[in-house]
């Protein structure tokens, strides 16, 4: 069992955080009518992806019927319908649809982690909450390569830079402020890059568009090429 493997099964078993355990259970429990003969995870999820990836993505959270239903991040729901397609598109994603850990996806070069591993109600995890699971991201980011990071939403782009700090990374004063295609050149070479989140309130408003979110893959692609 690699490092990364190991570290996945305590981010499974943990039960840190009683209100997230509650209510990813209960969800777990009473299920969305559609979703009624599925068995729900009803458990904390672990990253995906590339153990070898140069992009890491930093989420948010499990969604309570997609992610927390199937057992993978962004795996069930529109917010990875889009995220998905997207990285089919930039070649990081062998296809652009995520159903269930069955599905035969692959991710090539991309790894994706999360701010909380557990659904939160209404999508909004506490601060103490966010505490109780950074070491897991901080441990999770450390054992991958890690060229660029890009963080979806302003909850994401500060748990990168938290972690960042944590690992002993310098940054400047005043904190980097998110933004959709903000971009932080970090010591060691590495980018930090901001990307709107790929939530339904986003993506159903046109607060972020495919064209958008292709452009910010562009600019990782270039990146990423551009340090060989």
């Amino acid at each position: 069992m690699t490092k990364l493997e190991k570290l996945h099964k305590e981010i499974v078993d943990c039960r840190a955080c009683p209100r997230l355990v509650e209510w990813r259970e209960e969800v777990a429990r009473v299920k969305r009518r559609a979703y009624r003969d599925w068995n729900y995870w009803g458990r904390p999820v672990p990253g995906f992806g590339d153990p070898k990836a140069r992009l890491i993505i930093v989420g948010l959270a499990p969604a309570a019927h997609g992610a927390n239903r199937t057992g993978r991040v962004f795996t069930g729901d529109r917010s990875g319908d889009f995220l998905f397609a997207g990285l089919h598109r930039a070649g990081f994603a062998n296809q652009p649809t995520s159903e269930h850990r069955e599905d035969g996806l692959i991710l090539k070069d991309a790894f994706i982690v999360a701010a909380a591993r557990c659904a939160p109600p209404d999508n909004k995890p506490l601060p103490e909450e966010l505490a109780r699971c950074a070491p897991f991201l901080d441990r999770e980011m450390s054992l991958l390569p890690g060229r660029v990071l890009l963080a979806l939403g302003a909850i994401g782009w500060n748990a990168a830079l938290s972690s960042l700090e944590r690992s002993g990374v310098e940054l400047a004063s005043p904190r980097p402020a998110f933004g959709h295609g903000a971009e932080v050149l970090l010591p060691g070479g590495r980018t930090l890059m901001g990307c709107y989140h790929v939530s339904q309130q986003n993506t159903q408003t046109g607060r972020l568009t495919p064209a958008m979110f292709d452009a910010v893959m562009a600019r990782v692609r270039v990146l990423l090429e551009g340090k060989r």
